[in-house]
């Protein structure tokens, strides 16, 4: 009796220093927000996830993966700024600037929350995937018919020991699971930030083609008075009135075509700050490119060191690496330790057993989970490596709208340029026409280049803020597309 109780102790002091001293891992803390699916909550959740600094520092990778390299992954995580909850009232009335908008989008566009509830899912796994596995209490009884006579009685205590640091290395991939989160944090938030961006600018242009067109209505009225003028003085013919009758009635069409624009480009920013009811107001800025002097190779270095989705598939690259030592350390099995102190009726006293579990690796070693991990990291490398020449191809395609756009910006605000030319050969025309100088026909041809080239101007200028804000943006935007 007394050598079953000693090696019940001893069993039972093991199981219990095992549940103590699992993993080094494991004694870091990640706190885990609330699931309550509030904007209060998701800002608490975050503001949580920056303070959980104890996160395990990555080992060196296999360096014998098959046709990939390993990619050094340095970047260390970005503290991502809480969201406030949702502004629910703003002023009515009032001029807004950029500034401004990118606040309200920041706090009420859905991309965002989502996406740091996607940090605090993957910290909640980091925490999970460490923990060892819980003991096993339970009841023993054997020869229960024997009358009482052999009867024995007891409770057993079990545990499984966890070897090979296998929770340590869940927790090394957890952890880049985490960066890579949190590179996709900072992704939403450039995502917001530019369609915000173009979308202010789309409706600053809206706005200046509404009052083009005013002034087109204006132009047209004029021409349409002069007309009906010289008509009644019998110094033109009454298919004059007609002809300037005609292109005023199609300026008010056009007048009404840009303020449906301008509605539009509204209702698609209002959208983006996530506050769709926001009634149609007046932007301040102004429309000027000349501090617009972009570089390729300045700026496609700048995207290469910054690209947060670069950072993120580097992230994926080394949480690959980490599991394919997680895929060696599965062959070491795992020990099973099970205790049991009982009463024993045949003996008259109590009894002990202590049962010690090792499957052994012969025809299951994971061959197959180890060739996988390998194939893995060897794809998380080349995706990496695909998505740093579509960044590159990408930039590609709006450098050269933002050089076409810049160099038509330029010819048509250039002293003596198109602008300049259109407007001078309006006003001559008009007062030829007015003097019986010119044709109507010659005065409409005038109106209608001076308001085309006003509006070929406004296209290439916003085709320049965007194809600028989109590079500025590190090529991300459409927050609300993915």
């Amino acid at each position: 009796m007394k050598k079953a109780s000693i090696a019940f102790t001893i069993g039972l002091a093991a199981i219990t220093s095992g549940c103590r001293t699992t993993s080094p891992a494991s004694t870091a803390h990640v706190p885990v927000a609330s699931a309550a699916p509030t904007a209060a909550a998701l800002a608490s959740a975050e503001q949580s996830l920056t303070q959980a600094s104890e996160l395990p520092a990555a080992k060196a990778a296999p360096q014998d993966l098959p046709a990939a390299s390993l990619v050094s992954y340095q970047q260390e995580p970005a503290t991502a700024e809480p969201i406030s909850p949702p502004v629910t009232a703003i002023r009515s009335t009032g001029d807004w600037s950029l500034t401004e908008l990118e606040e309200l989008a920041l706090q009420n566009n859905p991309a965002l929350a989502e996406a740091v509830a996607r940090v605090n899912a993957a910290h909640g796994n980091w925490v999970q995937v460490g923990l060892a596995p819980n003991p096993v209490l339970g009841y023993s009884g054997q020869q229960l018919g024997s009358g009482g006579l052999a009867t024995q009685t007891g409770m057993f205590i079990g545990q499984e020991f966890v070897t090979g640091h296998k929770l340590g290395l869940n927790r090394e991939i957890a952890a880049w699971e985490i960066q890579r989160a949190e590179r996709d944090l900072d992704a939403f938030r450039l995502r917001v930030l530019t369609d915000v961006r173009i979308g202010y600018y789309d409706v600053l242009i809206a706005q200046r083609r509404r009052e083009l067109a005013a002034e087109l209505v204006q132009i047209a009225e004029k021409g349409e008075q002069s007309a009906a003028a010289l008509f009644k003085g019998q110094e033109v013919s009454q298919a004059d009135p007609l002809r300037a009758s005609v292109e005023a009635q199609t300026a008010r069409i056009v007048l009404q075509n840009s303020i449906n624009q301008h509605v539009e480009a509204w209702r698609r920013l209002t959208a983006v700050l996530g506050m769709p009811a926001m009634q149609l107001q007046p932007l301040q800025g102004e429309i000027n490119a000349d501090d617009m002097n972009l570089q390729w190779d300045e700026t496609l270095t700048n995207l290469m060191q910054k690209s947060p989705e670069l950072a993120a598939a580097l992230a994926n690259v080394e949480a690959a690496h980490w599991a394919v030592q997680r895929a060696y350390a599965e062959v070491i099995p795992n020990i099973e330790v099970q205790a049991i102190i009982q009463d024993d009726r045949g003996i008259d006293g109590t009894d002990g057993n202590l049962q010690v579990t090792l499957p052994l690796p012969l025809w299951n070693r994971n061959q197959g989970g180890i060739q996988r991990a390998y194939a893995d990291a060897a794809a998380a490398n080349r995706a990496a490596d695909k998505l740093s020449m579509d960044l590159q191809a990408r930039l590609a395609v709006a450098f050269q709208r933002y050089e076409s756009a810049r160099n038509q910006v330029t010819q048509y605000a250039r002293p003596g340029g198109i602008l300049e030319n259109a407007q001078r050969s309006l006003e001559l025309i008009r007062i030829g026409y007015e003097a019986d100088e010119f044709a109507v026909i010659d005065l409409l041809n005038a109106q209608r280049t001076y308001f085309q080239t006003n509006l070929a101007y406004l296209d290439s200028q916003r085709e320049l803020w965007i194809s600028a804000t989109e590079i500025r943006g590190l090529m991300l935007q459409g927050s609300l597309e993915k």
